[in-house]
């Protein structure tokens, strides 16, 4: 049997939804904080540069959230969309197969004087608006009565998947035109903090934290002993031990593994090594388990910091975090209250 699955088009400019697209995209940019400004003067101190950078690391962090989320969302119509047309196209071979039943239906009215309006409706490729109306079928008897009701049960299950799958064709396409304003925010602000940081020497960027340090140099004697804290559980252990193999490998926004990683990816692929699977977003891990207090934090333990959980870390014991901290550094080993802790969550 030929299946009559729908060709649905996933690309970008699909005539007559440029409205709608444009005004995704004008939404996504409008909820983007401005950028600090990335030109500094000439007699700003290494410390104010320091600042701006840090500031436009942190911007950038929130817009490559919004990203992952973003990219969530996108995955998650995709394999919506697959799902749609698979069902369509075998709902369309089942109705072909019941067309064909109802065929010497169709004849011998035919021949008797004209077709049923029901059995027309069936054969016909635009039932139209007579697809609900079922009183025609009490015009058929017996077992083609039943024949028929499934016949008609099947094309407007069609239609209906047919119709889902444009429907969540439009929002995939809003989607990725909210994914490419999110990038554009990202990159916009990693180039400005790169231009700031041109202005510092090596020695200055080291002084000040802004170099890319491997993040390998071995945690303080005094939280050696913190670290022998047993992980909340055998997955939490697990995740430990991944994200600790993870130290040294550098932060790309949007990676998650297994060789570069942003904060959130490092806690998806840590999990993953578990056999758990996070949501991709910081503010998503936030409530992908039990909150508990800082104090009560154990190894595996998820860190959420700033008022908007845009960055997270993994509690591994002693007062320390694991984490990817930030464009041009690497993964590594710092302070649980490195910053502003908003939770803290058990998995």
């Amino acid at each position: 049997m030929v299946s009559h699955r729908p060709t649905v088009r996933r690309g970008p400019g699909r005539p007559g939804r440029v409205t709608g697209i444009s005004a995704a995209a004008a939404a996504a940019a409008a909820v983007l904080a401005p950028a600090v400004t990335a030109e500094a003067a000439p007699r700003d101190e290494p410390r104010a540069v320091k600042a701006r950078v840090d500031r436009l690391h942190e911007q950038a962090e929130r817009a490559a959230e919004r990203y992952n989320a973003a990219k969530e969302r996108e995955e998650g119509l995709e394999e919506r969309i697959d799902e749609l047309q698979d069902e369509a196209a075998r709902g369309q071979e089942r109705l072909n197969r019941l067309r064909e039943g109802l065929g010497p239906v169709a004849t011998a009215q035919y021949r008797s004087g004209g077709i049923d309006p029901a059995v027309g409706l069936v054969l016909s490729s635009e039932p139209g608006e007579y697809l609900d109306r079922a009183a025609t079928l009490e015009r058929v008897a017996g077992r083609r009565a039943a024949e028929l009701r499934e016949a008609v049960a099947a094309q407007r299950e069609v239609r209906q998947k047919r119709a889902e799958a444009t429907t969540t064709l439009d929002r995939l396409d809003e989607t990725r035109a909210q994914l490419a304003a999110h990038r554009r925010a990202v990159q916009s602000r990693l180039a400005a903090a790169r231009r700031l940081l041109d202005r510092l020497d090596p020695a200055e960027r080291a002084r000040l934290g802004l170099g890319p340090g491997d993040g390998r140099a071995p945690l303080p004697d005094r939280y050696q002993e913190g670290l022998r804290t047993a992980p909340a559980s055998g997955r939490a252990a697990a995740a430990v031990a991944a994200a600790q193999r993870a130290v040294g490998l550098p932060y790309v926004w949007g990676a998650s593994g297994p060789s570069s990683f942003d904060c959130s990816g490092l806690m998806v692929w840590s999990y993953r090594q578990a056999g758990v699977a996070l949501p991709r977003t910081s503010q998503g891990q936030l409530n992908a388990g039990r909150r508990i207090p800082l104090e009560e934090a154990r190894p595996g333990d998820l860190v959420l910091y700033r008022g908007d959980a845009s960055h997270v870390a993994m509690y591994v014991g002693g007062g320390q975090v694991v984490h990817a901290p930030r464009p041009g550094a690497a993964v590594r080993y710092d302070p649980v209250d490195m910053m502003p802790v908003t939770g803290v969550t058990r998995v």
